[in-house]
């Protein structure tokens, strides 16, 4: 038999595709929004404050791209509804939904002043729903109309504490793992109710420095690494916190036809911290 030929620029290829980016002018989704613009997707960048989804969206069709800003709350279902139907008059249904959304509260994390049994319930309750909620709401949105159309693709953003519970986020771990839960239930969902062209993965960042978790990272007053930043470092093989592009990368193998038979994944983007035993 003659050998099969792989073309591989054509199974990167997401030229034409729409996607939606909840924390679409975040950190990461910022820079998620940008590179698949660049690839020539339309994106529609979806966040709590209409300035900053503008800015980011502005940004984009500046240097060539199709991109729209939405002020959408995950946690609001009117929200995403009303996300939907803008995205479908600008630029059709939704391919690519990355549920980027997410954050943590210091009112949820254990410090040396405030034990677990101190935290506010209130404040572990948002963290929790913003994660987990928020995902899992998006996904019933956007994910409808993929199963109507017999195809999609899903890319959940968890992290790291999600596969291994960190110290001192006990709600932000919990969300997280909850999430990596949901993304291998809907994978086998979407593929046995609905659809095999329809796949739901996630990534799992590493250690990377965010607003979110800046006080946690470096002190306040001379920038040093703290303690427990220290201590990343340490755990983490390559020795570096990571950077929004160490994402992209997986990224577009996780929304392309390249990985056409990958569903209910979640894929570590950490440097070999999820896989260091500290010796």
């Amino acid at each position: 038999m003659p050998k099969q030929q792989t073309n591989l620029p054509a199974c990167f290829d997401i030229r034409g595709r729409t996607a939606a980016i909840t924390g679409g002018s975040g950190y990461f989704g910022r820079a998620m929004a940008t590179a698949l613009a660049q690839a020539g997707v339309r994106v529609a960048i979806l966040g709590r404050h209409s300035e900053s989804t503008q800015s980011v969206a502005a940004s984009i069709r500046a240097e060539g791209g199709e991109a729209i800003g939405i002020a959408c709350d995950v946690m609001s279902r009117a929200d995403l509804e009303h996300s939907r139907e803008q995205i479908m008059s600008v630029f059709g249904p939704v391919d690519i939904l990355i549920n980027g959304a997410g954050g943590n509260s210091s009112k949820a994390t254990t410090t040396t002043e405030q034990s677990f049994f101190d935290l506010d319930m209130q404040s572990a309750q948002h963290v929790f729903g913003l994660n987990f909620a928020g995902t899992f709401q998006s996904c019933q949105v956007f994910g409808r109309d993929m199963a109507e159309r017999g195809q999609g693709c899903i890319v959940n953003i968890t992290s790291m504490s999600g596969l291994r519970p960190l110290t001192r986020i006990p709600a932000y771990s919990a969300a997280k793992a909850a999430v990596v839960n949901f993304t291998q239930w809907l994978a086998v969902y979407m593929a046995q109710e609905w659809s095999k062209e329809i796949r739901v993965n996630a990534i799992a960042p590493g250690f990377f420095l965010t607003e979110q978790n800046r006080y946690l990272m470096l002190d306040a007053q001379s920038g040093d690494l703290t303690p427990r930043g220290q201590t990343v470092l340490a755990h983490t093989p390559m020795g570096r916190l990571g950077t929004p592009d160490d994402l992209l990368g997986t990224l577009f193998w996780l929304v392309s036809p390249a990985s056409a038979f990958v569903t209910g994944t979640v894929i570590p983007v950490d440097g070999g911290f999820s896989v260091f035993s500290g010796v």
